[in-house]
């Protein structure tokens, strides 16, 4: 199989995330199971599952994310809603799947699994396979997870496994006409929208706290009003310099492999009994550099705009306090934790200025739910009585903005959208007012629209574009694709809850992560 392809080859790299195109946040985070406690970690087809068996599929996992294979484990962990929970649910899923696959007859070739692997994200170059990457990757990303090429493999057979699976159910789809076209006109119909805002800013200067409501607010939330816990980290960075950090595709990377190995070098030096990591740095040329004491929300200013950094040391403990290599666009940093400043209760006065801004923002919010409705309700009548959207704003004395047109889905399937300028708030209120406008009939009125910036605003629909059949049938293809897609996923969800039950899964949770 592919084991054969590695059979001259003696080079030792670390694989470079950028080379293999995956940016899952959790990826250099360690789920301690063995917190989970020793023995079984639950039940399913009425068999025990090992604490070993459940360390290895979590295992997978994190291999799976190495080489690529976003499919596999996004179906695999649905619903999950931590990096816990990915875990558990990736570990109970496979096993239901190889269950059922097996249960069906599906069983991959060792030629279809060669395919597979060939295909696999992580080992492409740019002319398809890339031998020296996948010997590259087998060398060093395996082995510290206890793995060899076969679980790549393993891997792989999984995959077509799901793939065939989900295949079978697709043959099961429907797809309703009139629901395709419905949905087509949703998606892709233009809308003419116009908007009524309610910024905070008008409302919070009119807000008055009192010093009961103040010490009301401090006695009902003392667990949460706490200082914020913050670090100190000494740091050595294996950076580009400034002409390399102009380079493009292969150079460039090689350039990263280089710096990687570095940090690899590094880390696996203070990984020696009694080492400390100013010496190592010394020993390696290395001259480390410190942060202040910083929280996670005001992170030190050689740290702005690098939150996989701040999210490492905060990550690191008194019992572990070295990291990992950190990559960021412009290299590697390896962390050293100095000092923890703890959190703690904040006194009355301490806490005043985060009480004052809290009530400040739930008055001023309710202020403006208040406001947007009697304004709602005013637009509707006069609007009702005949009144175009300018007389019935003038009538309720607010101003009316109106919104550049678009649609859920900027171009039809197919085409190449034109650029276009986007419409005013883009990042903060775009979505909102897109889903607000999509559930209202022409010259109807939103109910009042929460927005993240403690603001909001009513949505007035003017009028939908109305797709002709011409439109419709030209993008057909791609829509019954489309739905058929969606529709195999959702019943592939559905099929895999159904088998979660007939199971029988009793899990022991595991605690959360700490540290």
């Amino acid at each position: 199989m592919i084991t054969v392809m590695r059979k001259h080859h003696k080079t030792l790299m670390i694989i470079i995330t950028a080379l293999v195109c995956i940016s899952f946040s959790w990826y250099w985070n360690k789920t301690d199971f063995a917190q989970i406690g020793d023995g079984t970690v639950g039940k399913i087809y009425d068999h025990p599952v090992s604490l070993v068996e459940f360390q290895r599929n979590s295992h997978l996992l994190r291999l799976a994310s190495q080489l690529g294979m976003r499919e596999l484990i996004s179906d695999l962990t649905i619903g999950a809603q931590s990096e816990n929970e990915m875990f558990e649910k990736f570990s109970w899923n496979l096993i239901i799947l190889r269950h059922e696959a097996k249960k069906l007859g599906i069983e991959p070739t060792t030629s279809e699994i060669a395919g597979a692997v060939k295909a696999l994200p992580a080992f492409q170059g740019e002319h398809g396979f890339d031998l020296a990457a996948y010997t590259r990757f087998a060398d060093h990303a395996l082995a510290p997870m206890g793995f060899n090429e076969s679980q790549i493999e393993e891997l792989a057979a999984n995959q077509i496994m799901l793939e065939r699976l989900k295949g079978i159910l697709r043959a099961g789809v429907n797809i309703q006409e009139a629901e395709m076209r419905k949905d087509f006109e949703k998606a892709y119909a233009k809308m003419d929208v116009s908007v009524v805002r309610f910024r905070p800013e008008d409302f919070t200067k009119d807000v008055k706290i009192d010093e009961s409501e103040i010490s009301k607010y401090f006695d009902a939330h003392k667990e949460q009003l706490k200082s914020d816990e913050k670090r100190k980290v000494k740091f050595v960075q294996f950076a580009l310099t400034g002409e390399q950090k102009n380079l493009k595709g292969k150079e460039r990377i090689e350039v990263l492999q280089k710096l990687a190995d570095q940090a690899n070098n590094f880390t696996e030096a203070l990984e020696a009994k009694g080492a400390d990591f100013e010496q190592v740095a010394t020993k390696l040329q290395l001259t480390p550099k410190e942060t202040a004491e910083f929280s996670q929300g005001a992170p030190d200013p050689q740290f702005v705009g690098t939150p996989s950094l701040v999210q490492a040391a905060f990550a690191l403990t008194k019992e572990a306090p070295n990291s990992e290599a950190v990559q960021t666009p412009d290299g590697f940093y390896v962390l050293h934790l100095m000092h923890v400043e703890a959190s703690r209760p904040l006194t009355l006065e301490e806490a005043r200025p985060k009480i004052v801004e809290a009530l400040t923002k739930e008055k001023a919010h309710q202020m403006i739910a208040q406001k947007s409705a009697e304004v709602a309700g005013l637009l509707r009548e006069k609007m009702e009585s005949g009144m175009s959207l300018a007389e019935a704003a003038t009538a309720a004395s607010v101003q009316v903005e109106k919104i550049p047109p678009f649609s859920l889905v900027d171009a039809l399937p197919g085409a190449t959208p034109a650029p276009t300028p986007p419409p005013k708030n883009e990042n903060t209120e775009t979505n909102y007012i897109k889903q607000a406008a999509n559930s209202l009939k022409p010259g109807e009125i939103s109910d009042f629209v929460s927005t993240p910036n403690g603001g909001g605003l009513l949505v007035i629909l003017e009028k939908r574009e109305a797709l002709g059949p011409a439109a419709f049938e030209k993008s057909r293809s791609v829509l019954e694709d489309e739905a058929f897609q969606n529709k195999t996923t959702i019943a592939f969800y559905e099929w895999l809850r159904e088998r979660w039950q007939a199971a029988g899964v009793q899990e022991q949770k595991a605690p959360n992560k700490a540290g």
